[in-house]
């Protein structure tokens, strides 16, 4: 499993790095969207993590950009993960084309059971 994990919070794409790393996943981080994008643009993924507060170009855009791509990027699972908490946040998420929401503090238990729900539906589908 190779997940894409778009942060600007160095600590935090550390901690997500070093669960998936527990679960045998190998992790790309990319400190803001220009990078992820083009992470994703060079690189092979199954998963996608994205924080929605960053510089620049926010989480939102970002997934909109993944899900305007015209080859099988577009579809990869997406999680958000953020420490905004609005009411509509989820929502907002799941608009833009987010698969699922995780709040920070991101616990491990959490974090691999939506990545299983995620490839589980995803091989359903395919």
């Amino acid at each position: 499993m190779r997940a894409l994990f778009i942060e600007d919070d160095e600590l935090n794409r550390r901690i997500v790095e070093d669960m998936l790393r527990v679960g045998g996943a190998e992790m790309t981080g990319a400190e803001d969207a220009v990078r992820g994008l083009e992470a994703l643009e060079r690189d092979a993924f199954d998963i996608i993590l994205v924080d929605l507060r960053m510089p620049g170009i926010d989480g939102f855009e970002t997934i909109r950009r993944i899900r305007a791509r015209d080859d099988e990027k577009a579809a990869l699972p997406v999680i958000v993960v953020t420490a905004d908490t609005g009411a509509t946040i989820t929502a907002d998420c799941m608009d833009c084309g987010a698969n699922a929401v995780l709040l920070k503090p991101v616990a491990m238990r959490e974090l691999f059971e939506t990545i299983a729900d995620l490839v589980v539906a995803g091989s359903a589908a395919g």
